[in-house]
């Protein structure tokens, strides 16, 4: 990477949110940052809905960090768009990680390793659950599937999982105060750009799913979920495709097209109860994909309100 006029030299920041929720795995979380193999990097903190006192109260010892505090009543997008518009103007990467996954000891090293090369780059998940056992499932595209081409419909590159270069990052700024799928956006964005995406298939987190996943990856769905999710992705499409920051029409299109066909499976099944009721049956008897958003509008299943 070159490196930016007034930037952090030879330093990563390493960024997450701390809310509420992730309140019972800060621990081992923060223990997970101390045990990296690089440690050229400074933790950027958000905190939302805490203080520094909660953090280090649930984490056993205050962490070494650079803190910022997110205004009352501040939207998920708004609280990270505070935080990344001060550190792509001082470090020349930004890894995101989630407080309330695990950092293997190699996530910063290979994070590093892969921005002199590509301008994003997502690992592999060690999925797990609440208590942190292994569920013998990792998240990842398929082998023969391109991780960037992915993005009109599915995701891989999350905030917990990726890393991006300032110069990429900066350009996908400002993010709308109402998106909630953040990392998506941003990775379309990069999409946009010509950015050179990249997937690194060696799992160097720990991804836990519980019930306050935003995204689920593991079935079984449920009806509720599945509304929830369409929901989700169709306001994504609608904030991708806004008018603040234009696609190029080649991007635009594609992802025009998958908003189409997701209004159509919202119209054509998940207004009606009982055709609702048959695909979500019908979803979790199908081999998982390990990428977030499958559970909308399945290719597989499209016979069920193509017509």
């Amino acid at each position: 990477m070159v490196t930016a006029p007034g930037s952090t030299r030879s330093r990563l920041a390493v960024y997450t949110v701390v809310y509420p929720a992730v309140r019972p795995f800060l621990a081992a979380w923060y223990r997970s940052v101390v045990e990296q193999t690089d440690g050229a990097f400074d933790l950027w903190i958000s905190l939302d809905g805490l203080d520094r006192s909660d953090v280090t109260r649930a984490s056993g010892g205050e962490p070494k960090a650079q803190w910022l505090v997110a205004p009352a009543g501040a939207t998920v997008a708004e609280v990270r768009q505070k935080a990344l518009e001060k550190l792509v103007e001082r470090y020349d990467g930004v890894v995101f990680v989630d407080a309330d996954d695990l950092l293997h000891p190699s996530r910063i090293g290979a994070a590093r390793a892969a921005l002199e090369a590509h301008d994003v780059v997502a690992c592999a998940l060690r999925v797990v659950d609440g208590d942190g056992a292994p569920l013998g499932v990792t998240f990842r595209p398929p082998a023969d599937a391109e991780a960037s081409t992915m993005l009109p419909r599915w995701n891989v590159f999350g905030l917990s999982n990726t890393a991006y270069r300032s110069t990429v990052l900066r350009r996908a700024l400002p993010i709308p105060a109402d998106a909630r799928l953040v990392d998506w956006l941003l990775a379309t964005r990069a999409w946009a750009q010509g950015a050179e995406l990249a997937f690194d298939r060696d799992a160097r987190m720990d991804y836990r799913q519980y019930d306050r996943n935003v995204a689920r990856v593991l079935p079984p769905f449920t009806a509720d979920r599945v509304r929830r999710d369409t929901t989700l992705v169709l306001a994504h499409y609608d904030i991708a495709l806004g008018a603040d920051w234009p696609l190029p029409d080649w991007c635009a299109n594609a992802i025009r097209t998958a908003r189409d066909r997701a209004i159509a499976f919202r119209e054509q099944v998940v207004h009606w109860d009982d055709r609702l009721a048959s695909y979500v049956e019908a979803l979790n008897r199908l081999e998982p994909e390990y990428v977030w958003w499958w559970s909308v509008a399945h290719p597989a299943l499209e016979g069920l309100w193509a017509n």
